[in-house]
């Protein structure tokens, strides 16, 4: 299993035509489960720490998570794909999460396996979301050994 959770509004069209394009091709156990939670009421702080523990309810002990952060550290597609791959191997269920505006609370943070960073930059949440669910295609053909993803 692969979820996806997130905190924001829904998507707009133009990454619903996106998420769909690569969504329509990724197969088990690359394909992917939305979590879309809403946006805190609060601000700062305070919606950090109210979002992450939605969040949190939302991970079962076993589940490997991955934390989207620009703080994080970089991987290569090759690299995601052999991390993604150990987990399936290893019958894990993998959670990706695509924190609030404020970030993330500690305690979502240190509950990660992995902090990853798509870039240095800050992109808008819903464009990670189709960054994302491309780079988990990706994932998947790096796997297969198919032609998408050139060295």
């Amino acid at each position: 299993m692969l979820k996806i959770i997130t905190i924001g509004k829904k998507n707009n069209s133009w990454v619903i035509d996106g998420l769909e394009y690569y969504q329509k091709r990724l197969r088990a156990p690359w394909n992917v489960e939305w979590v879309l939670l809403a946006n805190s009421s609060l601000e700062g702080p305070r919606a950090r720490q109210e979002e992450s523990e939605r969040i949190l309810k939302q991970i079962k002990p076993d589940h490997f998570v991955i934390l989207l952060d620009e703080r994080g550290n970089n991987l290569s597609s090759p690299e995601l794909s052999a991390l993604l791959e150990e987990c399936f191997a290893h019958s894990r269920s993998v959670v990706i999460i695509i924190g609030g505006a404020f970030g993330v609370s500690s305690e979502l943070r240190e509950r990660a396996d992995v902090v990853w960073s798509l870039s240095k930059l800050v992109f808008p949440h819903q464009l990670v979301r189709l960054l994302l669910t491309e780079q988990l295609y990706r994932a998947q053909e790096i796997a297969k050994g198919s032609a998408y993803h050139h060295v």
